[in-house]
């Protein structure tokens, strides 16, 4: 790293903005000559190639992640008063996919420092009425499977691994979304390799897969896409009121290069979580531990803790003052009880869960791309820097 260097610049630096390359650039452009955008003959070599790189027996790839959590609570018999458990801190679409499959969520808290949810919390909330877990590799570290998986074989529950931040995730050398009934992964713009739109869910079992591809687009009989192709028309059977949550060849045709990348943009991400360590140490702010021994962390976030005592500054404020230097963060994320909705449907409060309320309150994630420069870091660095120092948000002294 070089030594920081203040510099004048006056392009935003985007959070989580995408690396693309000249050769998903051109696969688009021969996707759309061909005239084929729809789902076709791109999505089924994105959705082998992605099979192939988790080591899975089948992949079905969607145009979303919310769209892989909701298909796959259904496809494993949740029904309406059943309650499957989940972690606090997550996006709102881990819990809403819950809710429009007709399921209960129930919250379970986190571990403090790895921000996944605890398998001791878990264990408290299970009822005779729990039928799945749904744990979330928080930001690419994986969760404790071991135990989370003996919970479930324990209690005959279903296990839906949520991996959109844990694409390239392992645990004692198993691939992330291969623990349990389902992963579900997610391509959206600002995660580690991107269709734009776009999702994928793996699965060991043929049923479930079946099922799936049906339930994807419109009910429609699993082949239906190839109906219009050269062999001549096919006829399609309904079989069961679907969705429309089918990924398209455009998207698969980013994906399809993205993927074969993706170990180098590991490698880059890697380098710039390890700068970030090494350039944040003796600031005032909490960094994330280092990944747990015989795992893989997919450094999908770089998450820090801003406590005003500590700081001199609070999260909101932090916040602003690093978007009026041109640094655009994230937070990931107020934890789900703090949400109106939830709290009046559910009556959750935010002092039920109090790590993830904590966290929720003070995390802010920095910009971690593989398209980041160093110069990007350092500028990400001095901002800190900046907002921290600033004397017009230290608290003032108490006589």
């Amino acid at each position: 790293m070089n030594k920081w260097v203040k510099r004048s610049k006056k392009d935003f630096l985007v959070f989580g903005s995408p690396l693309i390359e000249q050769a998903e650039i051109d696969e688009v452009v021969s996707c759309m000559q061909s005239a084929w955008l729809g789902t076709g003959p791109k999505v089924a070599k994105f959705e082998e190639d992605f099979r192939a790189y988790k080591k899975a027996d089948h992949a079905v790839a969607v145009n979303s992640c919310t769209a892989a959590l909701h298909l796959s609570i259904l496809v494993t018999g949740i029904e309406p008063g059943d309650e499957v458990i989940t972690t606090p801190l997550t996006f709102c679409a881990t819990v809403n996919a819950i809710i429009h499959a007709g399921g209960t969520p129930v919250l379970a808290d986190v571990d403090p420092l790895t921000m996944n949810i605890d398998p001791v919390e878990v264990e408290k909330k299970i009822t005779p009425r729990t039928k799945a877990i749904i744990p979330v590799h928080f930001a690419g570290r994986p969760c404790r499977m071991d135990a989370l998986c003996a919970i479930a074989h324990q209690n005959d529950l279903v296990l839906i691994e949520d991996c959109a931040h844990a694409i390239e995730t392992e645990y004692h050398g198993r691939k992330a979304g291969t623990f349990g009934d389902l992963g579900c992964f997610s391509f959206y713009t600002t995660k580690n390799i991107v269709t734009g739109e776009g999702g994928m869910i793996l699965s060991n079992k043929k049923e479930y897969a079946d099922r799936l591809k049906i339930l994807a687009l419109h009910g429609m009989s699993s082949d239906a896409w190839q109906r219009f192709s050269d062999e001549g028309y096919k006829h399609y059977m309904v079989t069961e009121p679907g969705f429309k949550y089918n990924m398209m060849d455009l998207q698969a045709a980013i994906g399809i290069h993205q993927l074969t990348r993706i170990d180098h943009y590991w490698q880059r991400r890697q380098e710039i979580w390890n700068a970030y360590n090494n350039l944040l140490r003796k600031l005032p702010v909490t960094t994330p531990p280092e990944p747990e021994p015989d795992t893989r962390h997919a450094y999908h976030l770089y998450p820090i803790l801003i406590d005003e005592k500590k700081a001199g500054i609070s999260r909101d404020a932090f916040l602003s003052a690093m978007n009026n230097q041109n640094i655009g963060t994230g937070v990931h994320y107020l934890s789900l009880p703090e949400h109106p909705y939830y709290r009046k449907t559910f009556g959750w409060v935010p002092q039920d869960y109090p790590h993830a309320m904590r966290i929720g309150r003070q995390t802010v994630s920095l910009p971690l791309s593989a398209k980041l420069s160093n110069e990007d870091i350092e500028d990400v660095v001095i901002a800190i820097r900046s907002s921290i120092d600033s004397k017009k948000h230290r608290p003032k002294k108490q006589f």
